[in-house]
């Protein structure tokens, strides 16, 4: 193993992160993680912390999950790779697919077409959607709405429904025909607006209104997180997602659930969907479905629209679309082992609870800390806190000082990750009270460094 400066030396001269400045590498070395067991990181100069991040979102069951790792050990023996296009398929995914057919019964969803990752997931939706419409004969709704602040990947796809510019400018022009309508972000809106409930009435409304303006028969789809993640863990009210999925149902658009990161217990519900009691169209899953140990995805799709498909004479319905890695035998045994966990360990209640926990000790700091302009979270685990330089004002704060809490929250024992003015975390699901604990004593650290 070459030594700490080596390394970072290399980096910076071969490798570009993503959501990064090429150059920054340089100037600001990120940290080198060498390795990884249950919920803490290691990194080259041997300092271990927990891991606040779950990687990214998505190693829910922590990294000392043998039966995944074994489970992708006894694959690699028997089959490394087969692919699952026309006239060929393996028998590794066609047990995962009856197995999720169960897993996601209660949110109406039947079939599942499988991908490499979230991306690839939502442009999968977004296409099928497309597609769907034209099968019906409405070849005229080819339009997607989604929500500002919302993250879905980036692809051409994706990127043209995010709702957040840092995405989508450099790439544009993107894919036409994507709009999009308020956040309910309490903290911040155009509303001015800071009760969950009347924030909720009033972005429903703005989709009425956006349905009504562009025309429902030239609407494909609306797409959205059931609590928004990379846009700073916005949590809507209750009755948001539900008001939303009633108007596409009454002007037949198609409800997507991007739940790459909400799916398999992270919200404190089985899926993000569920907690609120929607039915979704289509489900856009990736990240946890192997707990991070493989490079896969699915989207699920709903009774209803697989009939339309499957029931097609004309040729419409041929899905020409696909991935070299879809359906890939390793990533499905992955998948089985990790719904296997997910279930015995019913790591949505430990997600329920531990989030509770973290939830409150944030408003505890915020309490303590005039830097903490907002907390949010409270639904599973997934929390954030905004920081500002003028709480009264709301002012963002100074980008080198949020650095500064970061690096020394990372210092004082715990991985967060820092989105602009936001620090947020994305434990594995399976941390304990005690794990908790030591992130907010982390955070309590960097805060009081500035």
């Amino acid at each position: 193993m070459k030594d700490s400066n080596f390394l970072k030396e290399m980096n910076a001269r071969h490798v570009w992160h993503p959501m990064a400045h090429p150059g920054q590498s340089r100037a600001a070395p990120p940290t080198i993680v060498t390795g990884a067991s249950g919920v803490t990181i290691r990194d080259v100069d041997g300092h271990e912390v927990i891991d606040g991040i779950g990687g990214l979102w998505n190693v829910n069951l922590g990294y000392s999950c043998d039966p995944i790792k074994d489970a992708m050990k006894q694959q690699l023996d028997v089959m490394p790779y087969y692919n699952i296009f026309k006239g060929a398929t393996n028998d590794v995914v066609i047990e995962l697919s009856v197995l999720l057919a169960e897993f996601f019964a209660p949110d109406g969803l039947e079939r599942a077409f499988f991908t490499s990752g979230g991306g690839d997931s939502v442009e999968t939706a977004l296409r099928l959607a497309r597609q769907y419409h034209k099968i019906r004969g409405d070849a005229g709704r080819t339009k997607f709405i989604s929500l500002k602040k919302g993250y879905h990947g980036t692809h051409f796809g994706g990127a043209s429904v995010n709702g957040n510019f840092l995405f989508r400018t450099s790439y544009e022009p993107l894919l036409p025909g994507c709009f999009h309508i308020p956040a309910p972000y309490t903290y911040r809106n155009p509303f001015d607006e800071s009760d969950p409930e009347r924030l909720a009435d009033l972005c429903i409304a703005a989709f009425a209104d956006e349905v009504q303006f562009q025309g429902a028969s030239t609407i494909a789809a609306f797409i959205m997180e059931p609590v928004l993640g990379a846009g700073g863990v916005i949590v809507p009210h209750e009755k948001f997602m539900k008001g939303i999925r009633e108007i596409c149902a009454d002007n037949g658009i198609l409800f997507i659930a991007d739940e790459v990161i909400t799916g398999f217990g992270r919200t404190g519900h089985v899926t993000g969907s569920r907690g609120y009691g929607v039915q979704p169209d289509m489900m856009t899953t990736a990240k946890a479905i192997t707990n991070g140990y493989f490079p896969f995805g699915a989207v699920m799709i709903s009774g209803d629209m697989a009939e339309t498909f499957e029931a097609d004479a004309s040729g419409v319905a041929l899905i020409g679309h696909g991935y070299t890695y879809s359906g890939h035998p390793v990533g499905a045994a992955a998948a089985i082992a990790c719904l296997g966990e997910i279930t015995r360990q019913k790591v949505h209640e430990n997600a329920r609870a531990r989030g509770d926990q973290i939830y409150a000790g944030l408003q505890k700091l915020k309490d303590k800390y005039d830097i903490i302009g907002d907390v949010r979270g409270g639904r599973g685990l997934m929390s954030a806190v905004e920081l500002v330089s003028d709480r009264a004002a709301r002012t963002p704060i100074d980008k080198d000082i949020a650095e500064r809490v970061f690096e020394a929250t990372y210092k004082a024992g715990a991985m967060v990750r820092l989105s602009g003015a936001n620090l947020m975390m994305s434990p594995p699901l399976v941390l304990s009270a005690t794990d908790v604990e030591k992130i907010l004593s982390a955070l309590d650290s960097g805060l009081s460094s500035v």
